[in-house]
């Protein structure tokens, strides 16, 4: 079975560099051209845009972790090589050449045929793609590495360097790459990230004055509810690079105003603070607030902080606490919560976790996923540093591209976009699904960050400390009593009383609230021996499952940016292979034991993280910020909801430029997701009803099994419209499968027949 890894050009000709990380994503791979060991025939496998794609994965691990920078530098290049690619294509359309974008017009008025159709695309897609990478990257910190591998790429696809010519006209390729990737560079000085200056804020300033996480409590925090910046001796950004000054500033707040790829002005709210303006797309309106006196949402507030505090006590693997990772029980989440009081019943507050129900069979293979029994400790330490994708990181957006890159080697994978007509050769699969995965993530950047900058929401370190400082809010008769405080739940938040070993020496401690936590890094002399392990904590002390040169993100929580990336990725990817399953039913990650983790020792046994489909990978990201102490509940929630939105909107919209005629997705809708009811079954009813939406099906083979997978029911089904009747009047009370196939997906659904 296939793990996930990086695996840019399959070569003998590229040497790897790599650190304790070994899998998807943290394979990095210093491009070393070593022009005696080039293996040509195995070398043209793999298309050019694949190859460009993992030099800028690699550019992108070797500067600053900007996540919003990044997702536009991984969209402009990808719609560097769309545009190299489709300027020689009679159906689709380019999206900058010829067209006017934002206050930007990029003339072009066509190319003459060339002789060597190939040729020429790979010819103007490489010279596209090395201009505007090596614009972008020469300052990078490790700007001098990321160029001398575009240099030696460039070289090994025997192209010269020395031709700058935009002459497009000529019908030379190398002048139209050139000339494509000049108009990406003059847009980006009007698109509104202020790349010109170093993208650097022009109206935002943080309300708070910092926090110095070394030190107890939020030191003097003005409100509980906006952002507070952090204070180090030193700060160590994601991808490992130190940042001067020592109070890290918010990352982009104003990136709503950034151009995007297919958010519309349907979708935008323009908000004002201080005479500036603040642009919100899929404004999610505001989250929970805490109040003085306790009112208003200070309920849901409390709760989503204090349950990122209980979550933490669940990160030391000597709990002995044991769950099943498998696709078998992690997934397939029926419904999502759509209220801040639905929260409560999503995400389980002392056992960790969601409401996943798993998947009762791999619908590929037609077999039972195998359970994976492991410490939930691992599973949870593993997932927060997997997913944060650091130190050495491709960020959150190029994460998913690895992911993106990983499926589109599997051997089982059919490169039919959207799973349907003719299987498309490597270069048009790749330019294809990197513009519309681009365009995606880069919508996701500008509509979580423009959140961001708006709401500019606490995080819990902060909320977490202040609830501490101000005492806990369930027992009114105490003298600690606060509408502000933190909620007491037995064995995880309590009151130090005289006596504990936390009351101090001078019992000065007395009547603080202490947390049943994960201890911080101070408990870690030595991260290759030690485990920083759970214990009883001052509350006003708590630190995020982070590495003490990192701590938080330096930009405020609400929405989660993990979420939103990794729900708009999923759909793309759902919709551009037409399965919402990864190939094969699974998709895998292997953490070694003592090999994987960063900060302390871990994980104490081999585990694999494993997904069915991709919106269970995007799911188990949004967990993971959780567990990682970075995001409550409320951060992650609209995150999801609005990726959706957003991935299906850059889909729809590149089926446009691809020249694609087909009805396209619509949002809210899953078109492998069958619609049961009623379910569970009384007993007495005679029938059940299931219904497609949004598929345009005639024949279904339907199969009906019981728990143990005995065959009951095996039927083929034309269907006349969109909901057929299966008749259960004679079967018993229990759980039963229901597998439904036609040629474009397959999908299962767990039916109870209660008494």
């Amino acid at each position: 079975m296939q793990t996930l890894s990086t695996r840019p050009f399959n070569s003998t000709s590229l040497k790897f560099r790599t650190s304790k990380y070994i899998g998807m994503g943290k394979v990095i791979m210093g491009i070393v051209l070593l022009i005696s060991l080039l293996d040509i025939p195995v070398l043209a496998q793999t298309s050019v845009a694949r190859m460009w794609n993992e030099v800028l994965l690699e550019a992108i691990r070797n500067d600053y972790a900007r996540p919003t920078v990044h997702a536009r530098n991984i969209f402009h290049v990808s719609m560097a090589m769309y545009d190299g690619w489709a300027a020689y294509d009679p159906v689709a359309k380019p999206f900058l050449l010829g067209n006017v974008v934002g206050p930007y017009t990029c003339n072009f008025n066509g190319v003459p045929a060339p002789q060597d159709l190939k040729a020429a695309r790979e010819e103007a897609i490489s010279y596209a793609a090395y201009r505007l990478l090596t614009h972008r990257f020469v300052n990078s910190p490790g700007g001098e590495g990321s160029l001398n591998r575009f240099d030696s790429l460039m070289q090994f696809l025997g192209y010269d360097i020395s031709v700058t010519s935009m002459d497009y006209t000529s019908g030379s390729p190398a002048d139209l790459g050139n000339y494509v990737a000049n108009c990406i560079r003059e847009f980006g000085i009007l698109d509104g990230s202020n790349e010109n200056l170093d993208y650097t804020n022009l109206v935002y300033t943080p309300f708070n004055g910092f926090l110095v996480p070394t030190e107890s409590g939020t030191q003097g925090i003005n409100d509980p509810n906006r952002w507070q910046p952090l204070s180090f001796d030193f700060f160590i950004d994601q991808a490992g690079f130190e940042i001067p000054g020592g109070i890290p500033e918010f990352l982009s707040p104003e990136w709503g105003k950034v151009i995007p790829f297919a958010l519309t002005s349907n979708d935008l709210t323009i908000f004002n603070r201080d005479g500036d303006d603040f642009w919100v797309y899929h404004d999610p309106g505001p989250p929970a607030y805490l109040q003085a006196d306790g009112s208003g949402t200070s309920a849901e507030y409390r709760w989503n902080h204090s349950l990122v505090a209980i979550w933490s006590s669940q990160l030391d693997p000597a709990d002995r606490v044991m769950i099943d990772i498998s696709p078998a029980s992690i997934g397939n989440i029926a419904s999502y919560p759509t209220t801040l009081e639905g929260l409560r019943d999503f995400y389980k507050l002392t056992e960790g976790g969601d409401l996943s129900q798993g998947h009762p069979i791999n619908p590929h293979t037609g077999s039972p996923y195998e359970p994976q029994i492991v410490p939930r400790a691992d599973y949870a330490r593993v997932l927060a540093e997997f997913w944060a994708d650091g130190p050495d990181s491709e960020t959150p957006p190029g994460h998913w591209f690895t992911i993106l890159n990983y499926v589109n080697d599997h051997p089982l994978l059919e490169k039919k976009f959207r799973g349907e007509g003719q299987i498309l050769d490597d270069l048009e699969w790749d330019i294809k699904a990197y513009f519309t995965l681009g365009g995606a993530v880069h919508d996701a950047a500008v509509t979580a960050w423009g959140i961001k900058g708006w709401y500019d929401y606490i995080r819990p370190i902060s909320a977490i400390r202040y609830m501490a400082e101000q005492g806990q809010s369930t027992d009114t008769t105490l003298s600690n009593y606060s509408p502000e405080g933190l909620p007491l739940k037995e064995g995880f938040i309590e009151v130090i009383s005289e006596g504990d070993s936390l009351a101090g020496d001078e019992n000065q401690h007395v009547g603080k609230i202490k947390l049943f936590a994960w201890r911080g890094p101070e408990s870690i002399p030595d991260p290759e021996i030690y485990v920083g392990g759970v214990d009883w904590i001052l509350a006003e002390n708590w630190w995020p499952y982070q590495r003490p040169t990192f701590v938080t993100p330096p930009f405020a929580g609400y929405v989660s940016g993990h979420s939103t990336f990794s729900r708009a990725a999923a759909e793309v990817m759902a919709m551009i292979t037409g399965d919402t399953f990864f190939p094969g039913g699974i998709g895998e990650f292997e953490a070694k034991q003592n090999e994987f983790l960063v900060f302390e020792e871990g994980p104490s046994i081999d585990i694999t993280l494993q997904w069915a489909t991709y919106r269970d990978a995007s799911d188990q990201t949004s967990l993971s910020r959780i567990w990682g102490g970075i995001h409550p509940p409320v951060d992650d929630m609209p995150g999801r909801f609005i990726g959706e939105k957003i991935g299906i909107a850059a889909f729809n919209l590149a089926l446009q430029y691809f020249g694609e005629s087909a009805t396209p997705v619509i949002a809210g809708k899953n078109p492998s997701r069958l619609q049961v009811f009623p379910n569970p079954v009384n007993g007495k009813d005679k029938f059940i009803s299931i219904q497609i939406d949004d598929l345009i099906v005639d024949n279904l083979s339907v199969t009906l099994s019981d728990f143990k997978g005995r065959l009951i029911l095996d039927r083929n089904i034309r269907l006349s419209g969109k909901r057929f009747q299966l008749d259960i009047g004679s079967l018993s009370a229990g759980i039963y499968l229901l597998n439904v196939k036609t040629g474009k997906f397959m999908t299962t659904e767990k039916i109870v027949i209660s008494n």
